[in-house]
């Protein structure tokens, strides 16, 4: 049985039991209720309405958040050539094929954040599924990772691009920024990545799409946010929701 801390208790103590908090309320809480030394990521899970069996309703995608998320991304760019010039010119970290190829196969060297690579070298690259594949490293042209144009990907992650991918519950995890970030730039993540997602609802799923939407620091508690509001905030702004 795990033992939760007393700061953590305490930040629970905050939240009322089954109550759905508005996106204003939830952003509020999960800043004010933050205790730890270090400069916690703010999560979102959203359970959806999808049967994850089926491979027409899952998701899998990236959006770029309008205020990124506040940490260095390490980018691997597999090319080579005038692409490869490309990559370093745009800020990739590492660039290269046969040599970053043998560096992971022999050393399970994976000092990255991103991994993207051009059509051409995809062969090579390939030889990687079973180390970079778990991780969720693998260059995939379902989320624009396996591309010519390297140096709009590399601009991309960079700037805050984050991939969606559901688990085998149906339920999406993915950062939104820090705390440090406050409450009106992490409200501003959360509706672009909210916005997004409902756009990705596969037409194959039926029924209610958003079942339910939680917040949580590293550190801090899950905050239920309210799916009506989410979707009232969304057509404030003129998004269909």
């Amino acid at each position: 049985m795990t033992t939760r801390g007393k700061k953590y208790t305490d930040a629970t103590a905050k939240l009322d039991a089954g109550r759905e908090y508005t996106v204003d309320e939830a952003m509020d809480i999960v800043v004010q209720a933050h205790y730890a030394k270090f400069d916690e990521t703010v999560d979102v899970a959203a359970n959806l309405g999808i049967d994850p069996r089926h491979a027409n309703q899952q998701i899998r995608s990236a959006v770029v958040l309008p205020h990124g998320l506040g940490k260095k991304i390490t980018i691997l760019v597999f090319a080579t050539d005038d692409k490869a010039a490309e990559a370093r010119d745009a800020g990739a970290d590492y660039v290269g094929v046969d040599d970053i190829v043998e560096k992971i196969s022999k050393e399970n060297w994976l000092d990255f954040d991103v991994a993207i690579a051009t059509p051409d070298v995809m062969s090579k690259v390939g030889r990687l599924g079973k180390v970079l594949g778990p991780r969720g490293l693998m260059p995939s042209p379902k989320v624009g990772t396996v591309t010519s144009d390297v140096a709009g990907m590399v601009r991309e992650a960079k700037a805050g691009r984050v991939e969606i991918k559901n688990d085998k519950s149906g339920v999406i995890h993915a950062p939104i920024g820090k705390i440090s970030f406050g409450k009106q730039n992490l409200k501003e993540n959360f509706l672009a990545f909210m916005g997004f997602l409902i756009k990705e609802k596969p037409t194959a799923a039926k029924g209610v799409f958003l079942k339910k939407v939680s917040v949580s620091a590293t550190m801090g508690p899950g905050i239920t946010v309210s799916v009506p509001d989410i979707r009232n905030e969304l057509k404030s702004m003129g998004i269909a929701a």
